[in-house]
């Protein structure tokens, strides 16, 4: 009996957290991390600031388990995209090709990777265990592309500069797409990006 009770409250308790969970997403989109607060965030889950100490202990808590789900979901993104495809190069590009298409998908985890609600592109941190996590979770969801850079011949730091290349020019389509500057250029940033693919994998494992 002790059990179920247990089960139950375990249950319950689940489902708080997710409400709050969902309703600071919306939170954190509209006011962005420093605008939120808890009270805004309980407000909108249905529930008391006191309520949310329960839970979590901070906003940058909150904030830190939301981003958490977020790179989840893109790392699954990034496994789904190479699932079956065994060529080294092929592989590498369908993993760019999987970060960059979560995020043309889902801007706002973009925003929320970035820290770039309101206030704009500013250094900001969540903690030092938190940050070193939430690196991890976005470095493990990128290790795909390294891990295809050295079947392909290329050394530790080669590949590492391969992850760091595409990052860098995927934030920067990225970036253009999400605020339509794409359009002054006549651009499509899909078609830049598997372009940009093509010709940078071209020189990975390559003689110097």
């Amino acid at each position: 009996m002790n059990g179920e009770r247990g089960q139950r409250r375990a249950a319950v308790s689940g489902h708080k957290r997710g409400l709050i969970l969902e309703a600071a997403r919306e939170v954190f989109a509209a006011e962005g991390l420093e605008g939120a607060s808890l009270r805004a965030i309980a407000a909108k889950a249905g529930y008391t600031p006191a309520a949310l100490y329960f839970h979590f202990d901070s906003k940058e808590a909150i904030y830190a388990e939301v981003l958490q789900a977020s790179l989840a979901a893109l790392g699954a993104a990034v496994q789904a995209a190479v699932d079956g495809v065994a060529e080294p190069r092929a592989r590498a590009f369908a993993a760019a090709m999987g970060f960059f298409g979560f995020y043309a998908e889902h801007p706002r985890d973009l925003d929320l990777g970035f820290y770039l609600f309101r206030g704009g592109m500013k250094p900001a941190g969540l903690g030092r265990e938190r940050d070193e996590a939430l690196n991890a979770a976005l470095a493990a969801a990128l290790q795909p592309i390294a891990e295809a850079a050295l079947a392909l011949g290329a050394g530790r730091e080669a590949a590492q500069g391969l992850v760091v290349d595409v990052f860098a020019h995927a934030a920067g389509l990225l970036l253009l797409l999400h605020t339509g500057r794409i359009r002054m250029f006549g651009a499509a940033a899909p078609a830049a990006m598997e372009d940009y693919l093509r010709h940078r994998l071209a020189r990975v494992g390559s003689p110097a």
